[in-house]
């Protein structure tokens, strides 16, 4: 039993106004994404009838469960939250933890237990339900929590960061298994999190959210492919820079500080353009007061002198970031060794490695 879920949310905070729309389709996985105090986590509360709505509406299968003038109960109408606490009751077993929500519409104990223990058994816990939570890891009781949810068969799930308090390993491994159940269950979900592997891994759709607005929506490999603003850049892991293309015709050149890429027959225009860090190539350092050496021919390779601002390790060797444009570059170990901040170093790219966008996102629909 799966719902479409179409939220418009228009909610006034002090300081913000969150106006956002949102929709899942049946059995869709939807991931939203965005900076702290963007609004994420007041558009699942408003999804699920916790915050009031000032304006706009809330509905499953065209439904309406909430507006500004009418609310239904939350627990009538089939939208579950699952917050980054799982919520157990302490004094009740596994088993009965997750029969709660079947019991309390009226289904027989009976038929409760062995429904639960099925969810026990499908998200990994079978031959626990027996016990207490305080018996159990932070991982499972995020399991347990998962098949309470699921078991209740609600049209719509809502996930508040479900793995920010666990360690990266049972992390990865809830990520797996909660896309596989919600999968399973064709269950229409809506994910907040702040991390990409995230939404790569369970959603079908990102929805970007910043300062209270959506500023991009598609597929998942889309938008983190194409990020349309600097935090989508950042949670994809790639440079955005923005120029401006000068000149017409085969003369004509974007350009972004000492940054120049010929683009023949491009119009003139702010244009952003999109690399990996790993794309960009450290091929020396060079005499201080060099400037750039212009832009290479269409289809080969942007070459360019920058200044290095400060090196940060990463997990496989160092993150050099450079400054007029500012990005990202990444760098083996070795060849970080002699690098300084300040220094002058030559760097080159491929023009097949940019992919171009936008400067600015439009409001856009989630």
């Amino acid at each position: 039993m799966s719902g479409r879920l179409t939220a418009r949310v228009r909610v006034q905070r002090p300081g913000l106004t969150v106006a956002a729309e949102l929709v899942a389709e049946p059995g869709e996985i939807v991931a939203v994404m965005g900076p702290s105090g963007a609004g994420k986590s007041t558009v699942l509360e408003a999804i699920a009838g916790l915050v009031r709505l000032d304006a706009g509406s809330i509905r499953v299968d065209g439904d309406e469960v909430a507006s500004p003038r009418h609310r239904v109960a939350p627990q009538r109408h089939g939208i579950v939250l699952l917050r980054q606490d799982p919520g157990l009751f302490p004094h009740l077993s596994t088993r009965e933890n997750v029969a709660f929500g079947l019991r309390s519409r009226g289904a027989p104990a009976r038929g409760s237990r062995l429904v639960a223990d099925e969810w026990l058994e499908r998200v990994g816990l079978a031959g626990v339900g027996g016990q207490h939570p305080r018996e159990l890891s932070g991982g499972q009781q995020q399991r347990v929590a998962l098949a309470r949810a699921l078991a209740a068969r609600p049209r719509v799930i809502l996930l508040d960061e479900p793995f920010t308090a666990l360690d990266p390993a049972t992390a990865a491994s809830l990520r797996t298994m909660l896309g596989e159940q919600l999968r399973a269950a064709r269950t229409t979900a809506v994910l907040v999190s702040h991390d990409a592997l995230d939404a790569a891994v369970v959603a079908d759709r990102l929805v970007v959210l910043e300062a209270g607005a959506v500023t991009q929506s598609g597929s998942v490999r889309d938008v983190l492919r194409t990020p349309a603003t600097a935090f989508g850049a950042a949670i994809a892991g790639v440079n955005r820079v923005v120029g401006s293309v000068i000149g017409r015709g085969d003369g004509a050149v974007w350009r972004a500080g000492a940054l120049a890429v010929a683009r023949p027959g491009a119009e003139p225009a702010s244009v952003a353009a999109l690399f990996r860090p790993g794309d960009v190539r450290l091929e020396g350092v060079v005499a201080a007061g060099h400037a750039t050496l212009g832009a290479a021919p269409e289809g080969s390779r942007v070459i360019w002198h920058a200044r290095v601002a400060r090196l940060e390790p990463t997990v496989g060797g160092v993150r050099m970031l450079v400054a007029d444009p500012s990005l990202a570059v990444d760098i083996p170990v070795d060849l970080a060794a002699d690098l300084r901040a300040g220094a002058h170093v030559r760097l080159t790219l491929p023009n097949a490695a940019i992919t171009w966008g936008s400067p600015e996102p439009e409001t856009a629909a989630g």
